[in-house]
């Protein structure tokens, strides 16, 4: 085989490269992206994360999802059961309980009533837990749907199913599909951010993961002390401009190869280099609360504990909208309370309550909440029935799948209503289920994606955060 015959077979690209003239050269000019600061005249690629519009008018142009994982008791915190009192201690009959998809008790557990008190909060007269003081005060900001409902009740699974939408891992997370939707309205910063804080998630960084998407993606990790991120900071004695013109020497050796294979991932690191550049500067300056009034910081409980670590997040998470990222999850975990739930979910509300309803109060008050869409949400719920076959204050609840309380603000969403009812003992729905692809499909929505169209090539089919079900739920914009 000599040389024309080894062109010969060479991939399309070669053939336009090769025989095409000058459509390669029109292709790669289309492919040109918005300069960018502190990079040098290399000609480069499109930018993935430039802004891009949605389907139709958006509601929210930004998300805030405050995750909970690890599954919240909603029998505690958000949906009251007086009925449980007369059962408390006791078995439920066999035809109440042999439909539940349990993943340690057996469904002759007793059942354990709750001990907090509930109040109504705010002109829509919502209950709320007296755990969560501070998310009440925000009662007519807050959409509460008490009707979720999913498949898995194991966390990796019910995480997975949360965030990607399939109990299968490799699938992008909604961070990811709302980033490659829409991009992101930051230069300096990424499109989708994670900021964490107590145990860490069982599912990990498959929560924020891209899937088969391009890496440019994925949900970059923040620190909330220290570096933001881990080695990004120059090594000593290396100046921004020896950084500058080893990035610019990085960046040419990747164009070349991008040109002569079309690879998008290749396009991806490109532009990561050059985020990471940027990000040296902008990134420590979210850190600085310097300008932050002291009002501010008490109202989030920044600097005390045990709130301090999630202030922090909640406060930064603030702080990323108004600078244009997209979509920042804040992960906090573990709310996985088989034994001792009074005594864990209280320590657990104890640290996020007062920074959640700060947080609420804040976007509002700066004109912010509009615009951005607050969710609240764990993998799944919690049973009636104590664990350990015991009522007392040593006694959790297991996982439960079949219904559990999750809440959105902001965004176009009305607040100061309650969506869906549960039976008497919280066991199943009683009316309006929403599944999570019902919340997915309605949380693209109000950034004006549709959950049908927003799809990615892959393996040979179209795949979308939805898989294939959801719908939008109409209530929550009424």
């Amino acid at each position: 085989m000599d040389v024309l015959d080894y062109r010969a077979i060479q991939t399309r690209r070669h053939f336009f490269r090769y025989c095409g003239g000058g459509l390669d050269a029109a292709a790669l000019a289309f492919l040109i992206g918005r300069p960018v600061r502190g990079a040098t005249t290399v000609p480069r690629v499109a930018n993935p994360l430039a802004p891009k519009p949605g389907h139709f008018a958006p509601k929210a142009k930004n998300v805030i999802f405050l995750f909970m994982a690890g599954a919240p008791s909603q029998i505690d915190l958000y949906d009251p059961k007086p009925a449980l009192q007369r059962w408390h201690g006791q078995p439920l009959p066999e035809s109440m309980t042999k439909d539940l998809e349990l993943a340690f008790v057996k469904p002759s557990a007793k059942v354990l009533a709750s001990p907090r008190v509930f109040r109504p909060h705010g002109e829509s007269g919502t209950e709320f837990s007296d755990f969560i003081p501070h998310i009440a005060s925000r009662a007519d900001d807050i959409c509460l749907v008490r009707s979720m409902h999913t498949e898995a009740f194991n966390h990796h699974p019910g995480q997975s199913l949360l965030m990607s939408g399939s109990v299968q891992l490799g699938r992008p997370t909604i961070g990811a599909w709302v980033s490659y939707g829409l991009g992101s309205e930051s230069v300096n910063l990424p499109a989708f951010v994670v900021l964490s804080s107590g145990r860490g998630a069982s599912g990990g960084s498959s929560n924020w993961s891209n899937g088969f998407l391009d890496s440019t993606y994925q949900g970059v990790v923040f620190r909330n002390t220290g570096e933001p991120i881990l080695y990004l900071k120059n090594p000593s004695g290396v100046s921004n401009r020896t950084q500058r013109a080893r990035l610019d020497a990085i960046r040419e050796l990747n164009l070349e190869r991008y040109e002569a294979t079309g690879d998008t991932e290749i396009a991806s690191r490109i532009q990561s280099y050059e985020l990471a550049f940027r990000m040296q500067a902008a990134a420590p300056e979210l850190l600085d609360f310097s300008k932050e009034s002291k009002a501010t910081l008490e109202m989030y409980g920044v600097g005390k504990e045990p709130t301090h670590p999630y202030a922090t997040n909640c406060l930064l998470a603030r702080r990323m909208v108004e600078k244009g990222v997209r979509f920042v999850m804040l992960a906090h975990a573990s709310w996985d309370d088989h034994q001792e739930i009074d005594k864990k979910l209280g320590k657990n509300c104890q640290i996020t309550d007062q920074p959640a309803g700060a947080l609420l109060q804040d976007l509002k008050q700066r004109g912010l909440l509009d615009s951005t869409l607050v969710v609240w949400a764990g993998e799944f719920g919690r049973t009636p029935m104590g664990q350990l076959e015991r009522v007392d204050e040593a006694a959790g609840r297991d996982h439960h799948a079949k219904c559990f309380s999750v809440w959105m603000a902001g965004g176009g969403v009305q607040g100061g209503q309650v969506i869906g009812t549960t039976d008497e003992l919280g066991l199943g729905i009683a009316e309006d289920p929403i599944h999570i692809h019902d919340l997915q499909a309605t949380i693209l929505h109000a950034l004006g994606l549709d959950h049908e169209h927003l799809t990615y090539r892959h393996m040979g089919r179209d795949f979308r955060l939805t898989d294939v079900g959801g719908n939008v739920v109409s209530k929550f914009f009424a």
